[in-house]
Order: C-alpha cells, then structure tokens, then sequence
C-alpha cells in the first residue's frame, strides 16, 4: 500500500480538509520527474522558487515516523539523500527496499515549525533509543538528522516503542 493511499484512508478522508490543501508526490511516475515536480509545486504552494524555505513561507507541521533502521521519510542510511541540504525533494534508488523512493530532503524538515514523529512497535524501541540517546550519527541514523533551525521536534510513542528509553531519553 502507498503512503499516500495509507494516510487519505485513516485521516485525509476522514476530516473536512479541501482537495487543494493535499498535496501528494506521485510515487507512481517516473521518480527523477516525480521529484522535480513535487518540489515545483512545493515551492509555488509556498512562493518560494529559489533557496530554501523562509520563517515566513515554510510548513507548520511535518508529520514522520521512523522505520526500525533509524530512517525516516525516505532519508535511508547511507544515501544521498540524507546529506542533501539544498534540493528540496530527491528521487534514489534505495537497494534496502528494492525500488526508488522520492522524498522531501532536510532542506525542507528542518526548517518547519515543527516536526512531529510517531513511532509505536517494540520492534523500533532498541533503534528509537539509539536515535534519541546514542551518539550523533545522521549518516547511519537518519531520523537524527531532523532538527528544525527555527523550530521544534516531538516524539509522541507508545509504550513498545518507548520501553528501551532511559528515564533521561522518556524527557
């Protein structure tokens, strides 16, 4: 099932939300093309056709989870996409999933108002705590990586997720 398809089923079409305020990648085109024009649309949504986002014209809120390799989005351990900090949407062949993925870049996460990451399974708890209260490493735990300049983060977890925090990384 595609992200989108996931999140119109439970939320999008359950809340009064206008068509023109969805604003979807098209994961089913070509992803170079998928890219460039999802990054379009981005920043004539925002009016913003050079640079990155500004305190003015940037997102209030970007929703994230993070998957038990410490990825979020689809900043993959590794890739190019984790250290892009000027193109605003990148397309990547990711070999961990076998396909290509197109996803918005730090560019665009960091510098949102906030950022919100669910992340609920015990499966994710020994990865979550790395992220949260092992070293800095954004190349191989990309979801440390989010840190809004002007912003902040929230991690809202279940229990399964949380259980292998300390009482330091629960704060």
């Amino acid at each position: 099932m595609s992200n989108y398809r996931m999140v119109r089923e439970t939320l999008i079409d359950q809340v009064p939300l206008p068509a023109e305020n969805v604003h979807r990648i098209r994961g089913e085109d070509d992803p170079v093309a998928a890219a460039a024009a999802y990054a379009r649309e981005l920043r004539s949504e925002l009016g913003i056709f050079a640079g990155p986002p500004t305190p003015d014209a940037r997102f209030d809120l970007m929703l994230l989870g993070m998957g038990d390799d410490g990825h979020t989005a689809s900043l993959f351990p590794g890739l190019t996409a984790v250290s892009e900090h000027e193109r605003w949407v990148i397309a990547e062949y990711v070999a961990e999933v076998s396909m290509w993925r197109v996803t918005c870049t730090l560019a665009v996460f960091n510098t949102a108002a906030a950022v919100v990451f669910l992340v609920s399974g015990r499966e994710k708890a020994a990865m979550l705590r790395r992220v949260l209260e092992g070293p800095y490493q954004p190349e191989v735990l990309p979801a440390q990586a989010v840190a809004p300049h002007d912003g902040y983060v929230c991690w809202l977890l279940d229990a399964a997720a949380a259980a292998k925090l300390t009482e330091a990384g629960r704060q």
